[in-house]
């Protein structure tokens, strides 16, 4: 219901460069990729279960398996120009709290101006960004938030 949610939130994916971070079995972007994202990274610490979805269903992404705060510190350090279009965002409730300065640093280095962030988050305690939200549904104890990454809006 929630990954239903969050793309009839967003509309069309078509093309799109897309960013899953915390990918965990990679449903948001194996979902974007069957909607026509041109493609996709994927970033978690564990990625056996990614993969071996991957490999079923016969699609090619890139996989990294790393912290996901790190990942962002390097690939904003080495990041000549924005790569991705949409970002998704489902870290671990307990892990949210210490998450807010890296997305939002490291982010505005490797997501394109006119880029968006979903980001799935505890409705109790919500990761706050300080990012501009376009738009936001909760669903019990899921907060779905789109945030715009636009500089004008920051």
């Amino acid at each position: 219901m929630v990954r239903e949610a969050i793309f009839s939130m967003l509309g069309g994916v078509e093309g799109a460069r897309v960013l899953d971070l915390f990918a965990g079995s990679g449903a948001l972007g194996i979902e974007a990729l069957s909607r026509g994202a041109a493609e996709a990274t994927f970033v978690d610490r564990r990625t056996d279960a990614l993969a071996r979805n991957l490999r079923d269903l016969g699609l090619s992404a890139r996989v990294d398996r790393s912290d996901v705060r790190a990942w962002i510190r390097r690939e904003a350090a080495a990041s000549e120009a924005p790569v991705y279009d949409l970002v998704f965002c489902d870290p671990p409730y307990t892990l949210a709290a210490g998450l807010d300065a890296a997305l939002r640093a490291g982010l505005a280095q490797i997501v394109d101006r006119d880029g968006k962030l979903v980001l799935e988050t505890a409705a109790r305690e919500p990761l706050e960004l300080g990012l501009p939200v376009i738009k936001e549904r909760e669903y019990g104890d899921t907060l779905l938030r789109i945030h715009s990454l636009r500089e004008e809006e920051r």
